[in-house]
């Protein structure tokens, strides 16, 4: 079973909880509701299908939980994709995050932070 959930953990200074917090002032915002199902409805089955094959993929896999964020850009395409803590699995599921293109944002912020904690159960 996988869950999502929030689990963040760096620097309150750091960067990348940075874009952690406006992702999540994002979601909760006036459009982020609709855009969390339009995202989710594009997604959530190929992330599932990507974390399952990246955990078959590698022996030892390590399932600690880890958060990813990236920058959507206005055509859907992400750019500035991250995990935290970088895992073997975390880098595998980057690499492929990475290349999909998810529907386009709202007009605000430009680039548009989204980020998915995830916890592997088995």
């Amino acid at each position: 079973m996988l869950v999502w959930s929030a689990a963040a953990t760096a620097a309150p200074d750091d960067e990348f909880t940075t874009r952690v917090t406006q992702a999540k002032l994002n979601e909760g915002s006036l459009t982020g509701p609709d855009y969390q199902k339009k995202l989710w409805a594009k997604i959530g089955n190929p992330t599932t299908d990507a974390l399952k094959a990246c955990i078959a993929s590698i022996p030892n896999a390590n399932k600690a939980p880890f958060t990813l964020v990236a920058d959507v850009q206005k055509n859907g395409s992400l750019t500035r994709v991250e995990v935290r803590p970088t895992t073997d699995v975390a880098t595998c599921l980057m690499g492929k995050f990475a290349t999909w293109t998810v529907p386009p944002p709202p007009e605000s912020p430009v680039p548009y932070p989204i980020e998915v904690d995830f916890t592997i159960t088995p």
